[in-house]
């Protein structure tokens, strides 16, 4: 297999062909050199039963294996204001990545595989700082391209075009053998459980529904598992240092204190590089955000609508500092969810990729957190490797099983279980080596839900079976005894060590020993 190269500066063009190996590097010596394009390909012929899977942009982007000639849905069709209005091209990819709209052209980021049956063959790059290695396969023309996400960025010295790993064989082997010449192992080795307060009360929250809930986990939580207050606590988006007061008079500490005394760690939820227009952050500190045409660069519209904090400014990093110092060593937390993370890389500088930035960012919030937990969210996986203990890896779910209608023709980023359920079978070969994968919540509640009983129970199944964190969003005081006892169910579930997972186009079939008990499991991908 042969891999022909491009690449392209305002002064020079570089090209040239080389022989795949397990793992392939290219690189040239650039001298202050402004990239234009950057682009490696090589053929790849399937067979026609084989999928297709390109991991997408960030923690929320669906991602699904692919058929040969599916159509990678983006947001054709969309009115241009609409998408300027709500900022939807902000989240993803689809503001700096041009998509064909042709059935059999698959575009992602980092890493991508081809399976068939149960044989992968991965394709995986081993650094993400000269660029985002975009991945787009053509099954028309059965060509993988591999281009850098580089345009318009000024190198000097020796500039890697492509750093890949290749590789045959199971999805542990292949998984295996990326990470070890990575070089990057897991933090976390065992599965958190636990309560998050946000998919019943989402920001309608108070000390006293909080202690309410936290009550209620007696009944099916067991010590050391997490309690997480999520968003809501804060006055708004950016302003961390006090907690709401008219919500949560008695202050974060107070909170933090019945959280261990009942005996669970303390989580809490917060987005430290984003903040909101109604903040005091925003109002008191705009010169503090990225500028776009003289303006603070807008990263979206939830909330208020939010905008992206200079984590190069060193006044926001002595903020930042501040935050996690009082988060941590005055109010005693254990672990914190960092949210909307992709806010502070979303555009290069000169001499900087967005994946560099990306990946100095994390580096830089892993110093301020030191040994204390992170799940990360919203986040450029690749950038976040190892350094976060949890990571989200698909989209928020939904209380409905694929959301209202009108969201679904919209960006790969909307929530939805369905496409959740997704992404946590499929992004299952980084659980346990890049980080232990979050798939998000499940519920088994009657109330304030719209999934049926089988859809409940398919979403809790593969959560237990391929996720590395078990959160319910459920008031457990509310829990009949036989809604307890599924919960414990589906902990000895989540416990099983697995034997083999075996992907067919509507269902998962697992082997698992439960207890010790060989037992196989089929799950249905679809919700039905």
């Amino acid at each position: 297999m042969k891999i022909s190269w491009y690449l392209k500066t305002d002064q020079n063009t570089y090209q040239g062909e080389v022989e795949a190996q397990e793992k392939t590097e290219i690189a040239v010596n650039l001298s202050h050199e402004t990239i234009a394009s950057c682009v490696c390909r090589v053929n790849f012929p399937l067979q026609t039963s084989e999928k297709i899977f390109v991991n997408g942009f960030q923690s929320w982007t669906y991602c699904p294996e692919h058929d040969p000639h599916d159509l990678d849905r983006s947001m054709q069709g969309v009115p241009s204001f609409v998408i300027r209005k709500y900022g939807l091209d902000k989240s993803g990819d689809e503001a700096f990545t041009h998509y064909g709209h042709k059935r059999g052209i698959f575009t992602g980021y980092s890493w991508a595989y081809f399976r068939l049956n149960n044989i992968y063959h991965l394709f995986g790059s081993l650094d993400e700082d000269p660029g985002y290695t975009r991945f787009i396969y053509d099954a028309n023309k059965q060509v993988l391209t591999m281009e850098r996400d580089v345009s318009d960025v000024t190198m000097d010295g020796r500039y890697h075009v492509l750093d890949l790993f290749q590789a045959s064989g199971s999805e542990k082997e292949v998984f295996d053998g990326w990470f070890k010449e990575l070089g990057i192992t897991s933090r976390a080795a065992a599965k958190l459980y636990g309560y998050s307060s946000w998919y019943n009360r989402y920001q309608d929250i108070n000390a006293d529904a909080i202690q309410d809930d936290l009550a209620g986990c007696s009944t099916i939580l067991k010590q050391g598992d997490l309690f997480q207050i999520d968003d809501g606590w804060e006055p708004y988006v950016g302003d961390w240092l006090e907690a709401d007061q008219n919500k949560f008079p008695g202050g974060m500490k107070d909170q933090a204190d019945r959280i261990h005394k009942d005996g669970y760690l303390a989580g809490l939820w917060l987005a430290p590089y984003v903040a909101e227009t109604k903040s005091s952050l925003y109002q008191n500190h705009p010169d503090w955000f990225l500028q776009e045409d003289g303006h603070p660069l807008s990263a979206g519209s939830n909330w208020s609508g939010y905008y992206a904090l200079d984590f190069d400014n060193q006044e926001v990093r002595a903020y930042l500092k501040q935050v996690f110092d009082r988060i941590f060593n005055e109010w005693g937390f254990d672990l914190v969810k960092l949210d909307f993370l992709f806010a502070v890389a979303m555009k290069p500088t000169a001499n900087e990729t967005r994946a560099a930035r990306m990946h100095r960012a994390m580096i830089y919030l892993r110093s301020l957190c030191k040994d204390h937990l992170i799940l990360g969210c919203g986040v450029p996986l690749f950038p976040a490797f190892g350094l976060v203990d949890y990571c989200r890896i698909g989209p928020d779910m939904s209380l409905s099983w694929d959301d209202v209608w009108y969201m679904k023709p919209l960006h790969k980023e909307r929530i939805s279980s369905a496409h959740t359920i997704i992404n946590t079978v499929v992004r299952h070969g980084i659980d346990g080596r890049a980080w232990r994968n979050d798939p998000d919540v499940f519920l088994l509640r009657k109330d304030n839900i719209k999934m049926n009983e089988k859809q409940k129970m398919d979403l809790a199944r593969i959560n237990a079976i391929y996720g590395g964190v078990f959160l319910t969003s459920d008031n457990p005081s509310s829990y009949t005894p036989e809604m307890q006892q599924q919960y414990q169910q589906l902990r000895q579930l989540s416990e099983a060590k697995i034997i083999s997972l075996a992907t067919g186009k509507d269902e998962i079939t697992a082997n698992l020993l439960v207890d010790g008990s060989p037992t196989v499991m089929k799950v249905s991908l679809k919700g039905r």
